[in-house]
């Protein structure tokens, strides 16, 4: 099983191979993959080093398996090159989510969508892979009408310069690079990626989007706001969902529980609920403050919070891996 990380120098890059390690991934040959000026460095797996070769070497060495986090301009002028020459490509970039051709998929919402003839499959954004993890089951169970989302999102979500930036602040070092418009320490941003013609970010547009296209369902209504808040890891979100059918709390808590991925924390009286500081470095996906929304009926009121470089990003595109693998779709 031969398979390319390609970004393997970056901040997704390196919690994909460091998932890929832990979950024991039946790796035969690793074709680490980075930018030109990174071609010839090492990077590190199951402690032996292996270098940095470029795309071109890549691709002839006709891996398995590509899994890409690059950046939507790299993903697709080279996709299609690794996918002509018989490579899957599970790609972590924007670049083919809404492609009508190619599948969105989060494993354990609809994984069985996934076919050999699937050769590049797309990877969704961090928010809306979370945020799908906890609509899927409850979509199934009372018909979802209408979903509000507000989001919490960690730097992480940025790249490794925002990191800096916002340790820079911390540390009160003015010569670190602004990626950010504002400060971000001791400040919220309600502004995620780069505004639309409709005074939507792009991330806002993906989260009100994306999870239709999973949950093969377009009948609900769906709108966001994205937020960036100064946190190294961890994105959060606060959502209002309006059913169609009437629901259950305890029935609700139970559905959540029992969906593979998912962790209910919600035991308000002794102060147990998600948060970003507890969800860093793991997989699963947490839910609490599950509560009726008193302001109308069939409302359901909750917060999610989940590692966006694992399962919003590393975790759920080496999931797609072992799933392809597993259903010898590869």
């Amino acid at each position: 099983m031969k398979v390319a990380v390609v970004g393997s120098t970056g901040m997704v890059g390196q919690v994909m191979l460091k998932v890929l390690e832990e979950r024991n991934f039946p790796i035969t040959e690793l074709i680490p993959v980075a930018s030109e000026r990174s071609i010839g460095k090492k990077v590190k797996y199951k402690q032996e080093e292996f270098t940095i070769v470029s795309m071109k070497d890549a691709i002839a060495a006709k891996p398995d398996i590509a899994i890409f986090s690059a950046g939507g301009g790299t993903s697709l002028e080279f996709a299609p090159l690794f996918a002509e020459v018989g490579t899957t490509v599970i790609d972590n970039s924007s670049a083919w989510r809404m492609d009508p051709d190619k599948k969105l998929v989060v494993p354990e919402i609809n994984a069985d969508v996934l076919t050999k003839e699937d050769k590049i499959i797309a990877n969704p954004n961090c928010s809306t892979i979370q945020l799908v993890m906890v609509l899927g089951p409850l979509n199934k169970k009372y018909d979802l009408k209408r979903v509000i989302v507000s989001t919490y999102q960690s730097v992480t979500g940025t790249g490794k310069a925002a990191v800096d930036q916002l340790n820079g602040e911390i540390s009160g070092d003015d010569s670190i690079a602004k990626v950010y418009p504002y400060q971000i320490f001791k400040n919220a941003l309600p502004h995620c990626d780069v505004f639309a013609d409709d005074d939507y970010t792009k991330e806002e547009i993906k989260l009100m989007k994306e999870p239709k296209k999973i949950l093969g369902d377009d009948t609900f209504n769906l709108t966001a706001t994205a937020v960036r808040v100064p946190v190294q890891g961890g994105h959060s979100e606060s959502v209002n969902i309006e059913f169609e059918n009437e629901f259950d709390l305890d029935e609700v808590r139970k559905i959540l529980s029992e969906t593979p991925g998912v962790i209910v924390m919600d035991n308000v009286k002794n102060n147990e609920y998600p948060m970003p500081l507890y969800s860093e470095g793991k997989d699963e996906v947490f839910v609490g403050r599950i509560r009726r929304d008193l302001s109308q009926p069939k409302t359901l009121n909750l917060w999610i919070v989940a590692d966006n470089l694992r399962k919003g990003a590393a975790t759920n595109a080496v999931q797609i891996a072992e799933y392809i693998v597993a259903n010898n779709l590869v």
